[in-house]
Order: C-alpha cells, then structure tokens, then sequence
C-alpha cells in the first residue's frame, strides 16, 4: 500500500507527515516507521506524525520519533501538524487538537508561524547542576560555557538514561546565556539519539527552567536553536507556570509517496 506524506520543518526539527483519517497507517509497523525516518535509505526526518480522526477535537496528533516508538509530546511536530491540517482544509488559522499528553490549543498566524499553548507547569526539580522539567516530554536543562563547541552527543548521551532517568531516558539540553531575554540551546533527543536542530518542548523547558533559577526576569524569551528562533512565553501564578506559549516557524518543504 502506498501512502501520501508532507514533509515540514520547524528551525530545522523535521518531520513526515501523514493525513491518517482514513485509519489505514500501519502505526504498529516499528520497521516501517524507522525506515521511513532514515536518512539515507528514506524519506528523511526526526520523526513522523500522523493527523487522526478525533470524537472531541478538530483533529488527533500522533508522533512516532525516528526510532519507530511512539513518544511523548513533540512541541515543534505539533506546530508543524497544525499547518499541515490547515495545508488539509481541517482547521483555519485557530484548533484545539489531542495529542498524547491531552487537548493544546494554536493559533496558525499569518506570517507561517505557529504559536501552541503548553500545558502548565506545576513541578520543578532544581538539583544541584542541572534542572528536570516535564513540558509535555521529560527535559534534562545544565548550564554550560562555550556551547558551540560542546560535545552535545557524548555528553547527552551519557546523561540520557543515567541515573536519574536510566531507562525512560529524558532528552538532554545545553544552555549558554546570551542576553537577559536570550539563550542558546543545543540538544541531545531520546528516540533520535542524537543532536537534532531544534526542539520545542526543550526550548520550553530550558526558559521555565532559566526563570525558575533566577538567571532572567523575562517571561518572554526569545530561545537560538541550531536552527532558528523560537519564542516562550508565559506567566507565573504562585509556584505555577501558566499560559506558556511556543511560537515559531513551521514549513512544508515537499510532499511524495510512501510505499
């Protein structure tokens, strides 16, 4: 059976994309969903989403990362699956869609940047050294000097299913302070196991993580990806984080068949 994909790109976060609502895609096919994922011997992408049928939402988000497994909330998939269902003729520039952490609200801006309302915040881990947050997926933050030369995949491996996480795993995120309003991220990502551009949700964590330890007063950030510009902002009600929104870009790039 062949299937029709989208490719789509958020700061360099890249993804296939598939209309499912017809419910055909071998979602179980961990195989299938890995090759499709690979670089060389497929189509190519960090991972792969499918746009589902939902009874209570305009539409249901499910994300596989590149390792075929299906996995916790991908902030800039997300994004991105809200312009390919506006792409679909499903939703117009607002949605209220599922994924796997419960129900997100967006708003498809005219400009091609999507902005997506996070689900708060409620507990944080301040260790010593690093801070563990959960924005949706489990997210390592640690403060380190000369970023751009980081060894980011050595580093975020060993840390990836050390302890505390071992198994589970969490993705890994390096930060550097650039401005009271700005930091640099690069980041390690479970199911990808490697460096990729961009991550949303650990964009999200590292500015929740940078205002909760005091190292900006801003509470909207601007974070540099390797691949681009993301926006977080938010508020704080009490020990709480609420009203956190991730914006960036996220654009088609080609479409083909799967087969």
């Amino acid at each position: 059976m062949q299937f029709d994909f989208h490719k789509y790109q958020g700061t360099g976060n890249d993804f296939v994309m598939i209309d499912d609502r017809a419910g055909v895609f071998p979602s179980n096919d961990r195989s299938f969903i890995e090759s499709c994922c690979n670089r060389r011997f497929g189509v190519g992408a960090d991972g792969l989403i499918l746009i589902q049928k939902s009874s209570s939402a305009d539409f249901k988000m499910v994300y596989f990362n590149a390792d075929g497994r299906e996995s916790t909330l991908c902030g800039n998939g997300a994004r991105c699956t809200v312009a390919f269902a506006a792409s679909l003729g499903i939703i117009t520039s607002t949605t209220r869609f599922e994924a796997i952490d419960g129900e997100h609200t967006a708003v498809l801006h005219p400009d091609g940047s999507v902005a997506l309302r996070m689900h708060d915040i409620t507990e944080i881990n301040c260790a010593e050294g690093y801070t563990f947050l959960d924005t949706g997926s489990p997210h390592h933050v640690e403060m380190v000097e000369k970023l751009k030369h980081y060894p980011v995949k050595e580093k975020g491996r060993s840390i990836r299913q050390g302890p505390p996480y071992f198994e589970a795993g969490s993705n890994v995120n390096f930060v550097e302070k650039i401005d009271d309003g700005l930091f640099a991220i690069r980041t390690y990502e479970r199911g990808v196991e490697d460096e990729t551009l961009s991550c949303g949700t650990g964009a999200t964590a590292v500015a929740i993580a940078m205002h909760e330890r005091g190292f900006t007063q801003a509470k909207q950030l601007t974070i540099q990806v390797e691949g681009g510009n993301l926006q977080v902002s938010f508020e704080k009600k009490g020990d709480q984080y609420i009203n956190i929104d991730l914006q960036g870009p996220a654009q088609f790039i080609f479409a083909g068949k799967l087969a």
